[in-house]
């Protein structure tokens, strides 16, 4: 046996063969408890870009956590996703050797399988899901310390991000309504501490806040927020698809604000 536990590609498809991967993915959302997988303004190729994208960085979190299980005779292997059936019973991703010529990798993709599934008893344990955070207090916004907004950089960088007419405007008259749309949402989680949406970027959490430049109930975009001890920065946003996108690594988000 291959002792996959000391060397585990950061890529899951040089971990893992896996042919019609998006047929898989296909049955990976039927099987799962449902939820919207799509992007709403962000052209794809894909029914589930959101679900692609979370089972490649699963993986990728899982693979440096070292958190898979391997079969008695060393045949198989398989990582929990993270996510349940309608029935909340966890899905884990289950893969045979692969002895297919003229492919690289290891492993070859078997089936998803329900925690109850007979074909996982050949698994002496079912292993933990990725895990994200060491101090849970890193995902509550603290509104005590103060939030110091890079507009300049925010305009600079990130200005076809905005929506119309946002995106044509001077950049004077844009940093105005960047300023009171931060102000906003800082009032708005003082209310409502689950406004603040955190989010794993870089071995960091970081958190998605609301920027609601239009109308005060519909974000236009999200403003990521970075703690840096005793205050917190902000240089970026994102459009709410990648949003949605990079908070759905970590949980499935609520959707007060961050819906497109």
């Amino acid at each position: 046996m291959r002792n996959d536990k000391l060397d585990l590609p950061e890529n899951l498809f040089d971990f893992a063969f896996i042919p019609q991967f998006r047929d898989k993915i296909e049955e990976l959302a039927n099987l799962a408890e449902e939820e919207e997988w799509g992007y709403v303004n962000t052209p794809s190729n894909s029914n589930h870009p959101i679900l692609e994208n979370y089972l490649k960085y699963t993986y990728k979190r899982l693979a440096e956590e070292k958190k898979f299980s391997y079969s008695r005779d060393g045949n198989n292997c398989c990582f929990n996703t993270g996510l349940v059936t309608r029935n909340q019973e966890p899905i884990f991703a289950a893969f045979n050797q692969n002895m297919l010529d003229g492919t690289h990798q290891y492993w070859h993709f078997w089936k998803f399988l329900r925690r109850g599934e007979y074909e996982l008893s050949r698994f002496d344990t079912h292993p933990e899901m990725a895990f994200y955070f060491d101090d849970p207090k890193n995902l509550v916004f603290d509104p005590k310390k103060e939030l110091v907004a890079n507009i300049e950089h925010i305009i600079e960088d990130n200005k076809e991000r905005f929506p119309a007419p946002y995106n044509t405007m001077q950049n004077f008259q844009l940093r105005n309504f960047i300023e009171g749309a931060v102000n906003a949402a800082i009032e708005r989680i003082k209310r409502n501490y689950k406004t603040a949406v955190p989010q794993f970027y870089r071995n960091s959490i970081q958190l998605l806040i609301p920027l609601c430049l239009t109308d005060a109930k519909i974000a236009d975009l999200a403003l990521v927020v970075e703690d840096y001890g005793q205050m917190y920065r902000a240089s970026t946003c994102l459009t709410l698809d990648m949003a949605i996108n990079n908070a759905r690594q970590l949980a499935k988000p609520d959707r007060d604000w961050l819906q497109p």
